[in-house]
Parts: structure tokens; sequence; C-alpha cells
């Protein structure tokens, strides 16, 4: 299968030759790859001028083109007409060797699959302990495997708000599991959510579908809004297989006040995507699980180290939330 890559990169020069660099050593290399750089440098040029790559395409896009959906559809529009896969790779990423192969291995086991995700390798926690195992209420335990659940999951599950679907499935009052509480099994799991940093598509499903541009600069929950809505055409799935490690470089992201903002208004776009005309008891799920997480962020001001980040993170999801009862996202398309 003709394969192209999609790089969208802002301002991190060094993290994103070190993830072409683990390209280099893959068992299946692209046949283009193209990297779209919102930057306001020419740092990211000069470095790819000095370190030559096969099969690379630079493109520095205007400042209207800016942010990560923009970049995402500039890159989709210059994707060569042999293709038939378009990945996805976040610039603060390195592949295992064998990242693609084990990617489009998928395509051909699952015939049917409109896309395909991969696996962040070092953020998985998990220990595999048997099908028989009955977890504590702190444990999260998936398909044989248990890992640790974080103290919101856990507070969540006491007050009865905590996610009834598997996870990379968003349930009628969102607030779900992400495909990183998947087990590392090495199996191949249907979702209906993909994380777009370590996502692929079929070529032919950008005839219909875009990344929406209601997403502005960062785009928090781009890629859950983008994988909802291919998933009400046709299936979805992620391979475990397809290893990669993710950094998280802070360069390039919002402030916590921004991101805390983010966190709900785009949450709540994401759970009217999924559920445009949820029940009471919906509604009031989604409002409870919002406003416990903020009172946790709140929390995070005594408890934590970074006590500034977590308190203006609070303060952006509160302003958020209130936002959401004077002026609610418009839905687009």
């Amino acid at each position: 299968m003709k394969f192209s890559l999609i790089i969208c990169t802002y301002m991190r020069p060094q993290p994103l030759l070190q993830l072409l660099q683990s390209i280099q050593e893959q068992t299946t290399y692209p046949d283009e790859i193209l990297i779209i750089d919102g930057s306001t440098n020419n740092k990211t040029e000069r470095i790819l001028k000095e370190n030559l790559f096969r099969n690379l395409h630079y493109f520095m896009v205007p400042a209207e083109h800016r942010g990560l959906t923009r970049q995402r559809n500039y890159g989709i529009e210059r994707v060569g007409n042999e293709m038939e896969v378009v990945c996805f790779l976040d610039d603060d990423t390195i592949l295992e060797h064998d990242y693609f192969e084990q990617l489009l291995n998928a395509y051909k086991i699952y015939p049917d699959a409109l896309g395909v995700g991969g696996y962040i390798s070092n953020e998985s926690e998990s220990e595999f302990v048997g099908e028989d195992y009955h977890p504590h209420i702190n444990e999260y335990f998936y398909d044989g495997w248990k890992r640790k659940d974080s103290s919101r999951f856990v507070l969540r599950k006491w007050l009865g708000l905590d996610s009834d679907c598997p996870p990379g499935y968003s349930s009628k009052y969102s607030h779900g599991r992400s495909v990183g509480f998947l087990p590392p099994s090495g199996k191949i799991y249907k979702v209906e959510m993909l994380m777009g940093g370590v996502s692929s598509f079929r070529k032919t499903i950008f005839r219909t579908l875009q990344f929406s541009t209601y997403f502005e600069g960062y785009g928090l929950y781009e890629d859950a809004d983008f994988t909802l809505r291919v998933a009400k055409i046709g299936k979805l799935y992620v391979n475990t297989a397809a290893k990669l490690n993710h950094f998280h470089v802070v360069c390039g992201r919002p402030n916590q006040y921004q991101y805390g903002k983010m966190v709900v208004r785009n949450g709540w776009y994401v759970w009217r995507i999924k559920n445009p005309r949820p029940s009471l008891k919906d509604k009031l799920k989604w409002h409870s699980i919002s406003l416990l997480l903020t009172f946790i962020r709140f929390s995070n001001t005594f408890t934590s180290i970074k006590k500034n980040q977590a308190f203006t993170e609070a303060m952006g999801r509160t302003v958020g939330w209130w936002s959401l009862w004077f002026n609610k996202p418009k839905i687009k398309n």
C-alpha cells in the first residue's frame, strides 16, 4: 500500500528531527513525507536543509493556515494522487522500528478499516493478570490487563460517574477513557476514536470529510471530533503492535488558562458530535463530571508541586463552563 505521512509542526525543530531520524530506521518507509510547518521563524526549515530525508517535502504555511486542523487540511490537499493511506504523527513522537509495517498490516487484516491508530507505549503502565482477576476500586481492568487508576477515576467510580464504555468509545455523557487505556497486548481493537497524532486513514475518506476549523490553534480534541464523524460511516481500529513513544514537548502548547477553557468548551463540542440530543440524565452526568474535574484541579493548587499551573487551569475550566450558558460552541462539519 502506498502511504503518505503528514507531520504538522510548530516551533519544534529538534523534536521533529529526532522523529525523522526514527522514521529513517523503519522497516517500511513512507512513499512521501509532508512537513507542514506553522512556525513563525525559519529554524525548522534550516534544520531540514542541513539534514536530508528521502521523499520529504517541506511546506511553510501562510498565517491563515496555521493551527493544527488547518495545517492537516493543508497537507491533505497536497497528498499524491497514488497514495492509498494518509498517516499523521505528532512532531514530538519517536517510532519503534516497525511502526508503519504494523500499522499497514491492520488494513490487510481488516480490509473494512477506514482508519487505524498506533499505540503510545511509553504511557502504558499495564500489567497482565489474566481474565479471572478481580480489580480493586483503584484499578482499571481490561482484556486481562490491570493498571492503577488515577484519583479522579476512583472518585468518579464512587460517585457513579465512570464511563460505561470500553477504551476508545464515547458514552452518551462523554468523558470516556481514551485509547491510551487499551493494554499493550499486541492485539487490534475496534474503536470509534483515535488519537490524531498517532493515526492513519484511507485517503478516500478525505473526499467528504475534513478536520474541523472550529478547533483553533492547538486544537484540543480535534482528533475525537474527526474520528467520531468517521466512525459514523465506517470502522476504526487501534493496533497495539504499532508502537511509538510520545514525549509531550512543552513548547508550542497553550498556557494553562487557555488549555482549561478548551478542555471544557471543546469537550462539550465533541460530546454533542456524538450525542446531539442528550437526555436530561446525560446532561446532568456531563456537567457533574466537568465540575468534579474542575474541583480536582482547584484542589491540586494545594497538593501539587505546580500550584500556579493547577490554579490557572482550574480558572480556565471554570470560565469555560460558565461560558456554555451564554455562548455555546456552534457545531461545524
